[in-house]
């Protein structure tokens, strides 16, 4: 049985490792290169991001696909939006010639990154995001989905709308929400990629 943490305890573990043992910097690129490794990429990939770290994982794998000649494109959804990190791999890209749209073409992408929103989301989809996820679900894409699948609330694994993956990379320690609510039909397959976080706080086994 996969041992998973709330959402808090998944920050709390992030704060602790970041001031204690892996500067932050080093933790996303940790996190975006377990993300890489994890799955085949077939070109075009078109890398969907949200905001601040979500975003930065995002960034860090456009970098690595750009470093093996995979063409790929990001979709940033929201303008000025970076987190210190993300910003640091936003401007790598952009030095190494990866395009940047605002509206993307779902259609053409062989492979879709979704870094929308991380496990913390809660509530309502709004746009951009809305527009963003139901074109992902109509695409005929490989989805890959990072950390959760974006949409999907981390503790209780429930969302109005969210994001339909072929595979879920969780990052550092399952969360709740990655075996609960509406888990099973929005993750086709999961994986979880250790990046060094230590995990300060209660675990649970869930089946």
């Amino acid at each position: 049985m996969p041992v998973c943490v709330s959402t808090e305890v998944m920050r709390a573990s992030d704060k602790w490792t970041i001031e204690n043992l892996v500067p932050s910097r080093e933790l996303m690129a940790r996190a975006g290169k377990a993300i890489f490794d994890s799955c085949e990429w077939k070109a075009p990939v078109g890398i969907i991001c949200g905001k601040g770290n979500n975003a930065g994982d995002g960034f860090v794998v456009a970098g690595l696909l750009a470093d093996q000649g995979i063409d790929c494109e990001i979709v940033l959804l929201y303008e000025d939006s970076f987190s210190d990190d993300g910003r640091y791999f936003y401007d790598i890209c952009a030095r190494k010639g990866v395009r940047t749209v605002r509206t993307g073409d779902y259609g053409k992408y062989n492979t879709i990154l979704d870094c929308i929103f991380g496990t913390g989301f809660k509530g309502e989809v709004r746009e951009p995001a809305r527009s963003a996820i139901e074109q992902i679900n109509a695409s005929s894409a490989y989805v890959v989905s990072a950390d959760i699948n974006s949409g999907l609330n981390g503790d209780t694994g429930l969302g109005d709308l969210y994001v339909i993956s072929d595979l879920t990379v969780s990052i550092g320690t399952y969360k709740y929400g990655h075996f609960l609510g509406v888990a099973e039909k929005a993750m086709k397959a999961r994986v979880n990629c250790d990046i060094g976080i230590k995990i300060i706080g209660e675990t649970r086994e869930l089946p």
